[in-house]
């Protein structure tokens, strides 16, 4: 029950968000402002609000990062091998295919739910493993599709380098960090402001998943969104867990939070990127749908098997 009261606020907010974009309360121009603002005001806010909180406090270590990444190369390659074998499949869409497998979605699920799970002990390496995710596994992705081109490493670098410093995201973390490094945090009315759009994040995120989900067909390409999805919900959290949890050393809240992480469903970049790249948009997409709905269950199943640990 502890669990089920756990998961039920966010996956009904989801529902919501789904069964009012299909009632037609929310169209799909509400959607994406929804999403738009989540992504570059609301989260953002939520970041600096909590790196530049008094007290939050933490230590990461290399195990730390060995366990998620660890876990994630090895479903990115699971998921590209198989992709390999999949007739009409190049080698662009092998790739897409390993990236989504292993791509979790923690802006609209996972940090809404490891803060409620884990608390102020989860905070800061949640956030530390935010700021690395984006920028290491798109730059892995765009760096692995754009290498058999014609731009040289240079050039590659550097977009990457102007992609993400226009990503609001990526720019609240440094800022985040920076202000936690010398001391300081908003005060007065700015501090007003920021935890007033912080406190809309998790709300306005999970409705505009939610919505967002009805442009997604599941039956397009439902076997292979099946082998993603299991890959992603099963493969890369479980070896996250065995990392964390039996060959490395860290305290529980870590270990818990890469666990939880990895468990997250297909995140939506792999979509962006798929559409950017114009390969297998149709499998992407409805794993992104179909391991958000089946993650409702496997997140159950995660949070139980971390509340014996």
């Amino acid at each position: 029950m502890t669990v089920l009261s756990l998961i039920a606020p966010i996956f009904g907010l989801i529902l919501i968000g789904w069964v009012a974009a299909l009632a037609g309360f929310l169209s799909e121009k509400v959607s994406d402002g929804l999403s738009e603002y989540v992504f570059a005001i609301a989260v953002p806010a939520l970041i600096i609000a909590t790196l530049t909180r008094p007290g939050l406090t933490g230590e990461v270590t290399w195990s730390y990062w060995f366990s998620y990444f660890g876990g994630a190369g090895l479903s990115w390659l699971v998921g590209s091998l198989i992709g390999l074998r999949r007739e009409g499949v190049g080698r662009t869409g092998a790739i897409l295919h390993g990236f989504a497998a292993s791509q979790s979605n923690t802006i609209f699920i996972g940090v809404p739910m490891i803060l409620q799970a884990y608390g102020d002990a989860g905070a800061f390496p949640l956030f530390m493993l935010l700021a690395v995710h984006l920028p290491l596994m798109m730059g892995c992705a765009t760096f692995l599709i754009e290498s058999d081109g014609q731009r040289s490493v240079l050039q590659r670098v550097k977009g990457l380098g102007l992609a993400l410093f226009r990503n609001p995201i990526f720019l609240s973390l440094m800022l985040g960090l920076v202000l936690r490094s010398f001391g300081l945090a908003p005060g007065g009315m700015v501090k007003s402001l920021v935890d007033a759009l912080a406190g809309t994040a998790s709300t306005c995120a999970l409705i505009a998943l939610g919505a967002g989900l009805v442009r997604y067909r599941v039956l397009h390409d439902l076997p292979g969104a099946m082998v993603v999805t299991s890959l992603k919900l099963v493969l890369h959290p479980l070896a996250v867990w065995v990392l964390a949890f039996h060959v490395f050393t860290m305290p529980p809240a870590y270990a818990g939070v890469a666990t939880l992480f990895a468990a997250m469903p297909v995140g939506i970049n792999s979509y962006l990127l798929a559409v950017r790249y114009k390969a297998e948009t149709g499998l992407i997409a409805a794993a992104v749908m179909l391991s958000t709905l089946l993650a409702v269950a496997t997140t159950v199943a995660w949070l139980a098997i971390l509340g014996h640990r």
